[in-house]
């Protein structure tokens, strides 16, 4: 099964794919995580991402395009794969299709998770992530038994880069101009599925269990 999660940042498709992933055992392929850790490991790819990261721009097709290509060649994604922030583009929706039917694949199903703006920007700017073990935590939603440390190490926590609101704003803007398209792309083929995103994370699951089945 080969899947799209669409929607603006901080709507939810990190989480819901994770849920995916583990009822279906299939890997979820998110392209922040990718990036982030090509940073972090400083190779050559992740010091051209940083500084379009940084400023909340998006990074370049073929530098994505090709970082996608190399993970569904592993193992793990024998059985199928989602695809979590890609394609954001109609140029990068066209590349996979390249990439899947090169490799003899295809695309089953594009869930679009839909919250309201204003609700996005609260719960971004109120996300806060330990530097040390990755844990998440959000001011309102999910706050850390002592504030502003980690539950598990202790360790001071951050509000990411791209976390603050004016890169929101323009992430979310960045977001309506490149992937508004997309949607569009993917209504064509009739594969697009609408998911509200709004209420309980188990609910929404719910609803997209439904739908993939």
């Amino acid at each position: 099964m080969i899947l799209i999660l669409l929607g603006a940042p901080g709507v939810g498709k990190g989480t819901q794919g994770q849920l995916i992933s583990k009822e279906f055992s299939i890997p979820q392929i998110s392209t922040g995580d990718i990036l982030r850790k090509e940073v972090k490991e400083e190779t050559e790819l992740g010091k051209k991402a940083k500084s379009y990261m940084d400023s909340g721009a998006l990074v370049p097709d073929d530098i994505i395009v090709g970082m996608m290509e190399k993970r569904i060649k592993e193992d793990d994604c024998k059985n199928g794969f989602i695809l979590d922030g890609f394609p954001r583009t109609t140029a990068q929706a066209e590349a996979l299709d390249e990439m899947l039917s090169k490799n003899g694949l295809n695309l089953d199903s594009v869930l679009l998770i839909d919250v309201p703006e204003e609700e996005i920007i609260e719960r971004l700017t109120g996300r806060r992530v330990c530097p040390n073990c990755g844990a998440v935590y959000h001011v309102k939603y999910n706050p850390p038994k002592n504030d502003n440390i980690c539950d598990k190490c202790s360790t001071q926590l951050i509000q990411r880069d791209d976390d603050t609101e004016s890169v929101v704003r323009n992430r979310l803007k960045v977001y309506q101009d490149s992937t508004a398209p997309l949607i569009e792309y993917y209504e064509k083929t009739n594969k697009l599925v609408k998911i509200d995103g709004m209420g309980d994370i188990n609910d929404i699951f719910a609803n997209i269990k439904e739908v993939l089945k």
